[in-house]
């Protein structure tokens, strides 16, 4: 299915993509142009250049698949069974726990390596 719907792209979506390259242009040169202009009117300013450039994006091939594969993920997100607020809770403290002992094993040798190689030493 999303191999079908990414070869539907028309012969304009090259121009298409160079529109949105071409906006996306303009918001950057536009923002370090009218860099003394107030900080709202530029981030309004690249919030509407970003949603004309989404836009048309979105009638190329490529982002009508895009939007299929968001929509399929959303989905997939709705079908997760999520973990209870107990389970998470006793498997964050298991980790705890096994990270706590796991770090104090390593100090351990570490601190007997340490002596070691100092009474090696001298």
């Amino acid at each position: 299915m999303n191999a079908k719907i990414a070869s539907e792209g028309s012969k304009f979506d090259t121009v298409k993509w160079l529109v949105v390259v071409l906006l996306v242009a303009v918001g950057v040169v536009g923002n370090s142009m009218y860099a003394e202009q107030s900080l709202l009117y530029r981030v309004i300013a690249l919030l509407v250049l970003a949603l004309v450039a989404g836009f048309v994006a979105l009638q190329t091939g490529k982002g009508r698949a895009f939007f299929t594969l968001f929509k399929e993920a959303k989905n997939e997100v709705r079908k997760v069974v999520w973990p209870t607020r107990q389970e998470t809770l006793q498997t964050t403290a298991m980790v705890v726990v096994v990270v706590l002992l796991i770090g104090l094993m390593l100090w351990g040798l570490d601190s007997l390596l340490g002596w070691a190689v100092s009474s090696i030493i001298g």
